[in-house]
């Protein structure tokens, strides 16, 4: 029978239901999920004004300013023994495996690390910029703690991460100033131990049943 005679609901409805019945047919789906929830440190590098900055560049120059700062970032938080799930636009978003319910005290320390090493790289990050004609690059970095379920893909290499950690790391990043580095609350309680480092209260955020989530932005100590 011809589609043309067929209301579109009707087709919509066919197309919804054989989306149903294959994800029921699907024993091991695309993504599974281990089932355990543990707490983790979660970092997020996001770019800032990266839309009004490449709305000037050639495809070219376009792809070259990407690739020098997501490679940058990425070797950055491999190097402090990060997992890069994912990159979104002019955001990566990667987790620290060796955090896992904070057993680990000098992993939280490479947290903190790693946000201060990327911002403390930008000056060398924009030498390469301009080495290629690529005006410079600004970031924020915001970082957190807290529970994450872990997610695997077939067809993928990475780890995806899921929970509100993820979302309120995303959400305070925008609280940091440019080149800049914020943590939030409960990263905060571990990490204010360490005397290698200066953590000044900035004006906390809702997220949603959390009233006034702190957030405090990091410096290193001079």
């Amino acid at each position: 029978m011809s589609t043309l005679n067929v209301p579109l609901s009707q087709i919509d409805r066919f197309r919804i239901e054989e989306v149903i019945q294959k994800i029921k047919n699907a024993v091991s789906g695309e993504i599974s999920f281990n089932g355990a929830q543990k707490s983790y440190c979660i970092g997020l590098v996001d770019m800032v004004n990266s839309t009004k900055i490449t709305a000037h560049l050639d495809n070219t120059k376009m792809c070259n300013y990407y690739r020098i700062y997501l490679n940058s970032m990425t070797e950055i938080a491999q190097g402090f023994g990060a997992s890069i799930v994912k990159n979104v636009g002019d955001s990566l978003l990667y987790y620290f495996p060796g955090t896992c319910d904070a057993e680990d005290k000098d992993s939280t320390r490479d947290v903190l690390e790693c946000s201060l090493a990327m911002v403390e790289s930008h000056g060398e990050i924009n030498k390469l910029m301009s080495e290629y004609d690529l005006p410079p690059v600004n970031y924020r970095v915001s970082s957190d703690y807290g529970k994450l379920t872990i997610a695997k893909s077939l067809h993928s290499t990475c780890n995806d991460v899921f929970g509100p950690t993820v979302n309120t790391c995303a959400k305070i990043n925008g609280i940091a100033i440019s080149n800049g580095i914020v943590i939030g609350g409960d990263l905060y309680q571990i990490a204010r131990q360490f005397r290698d480092y200066e953590f000044h209260s900035l004006v906390g955020f809702s997220i949603g049943v959390r009233l006034d989530y702190p957030v405090y932005s990091l410096y290193r100590r001079k």
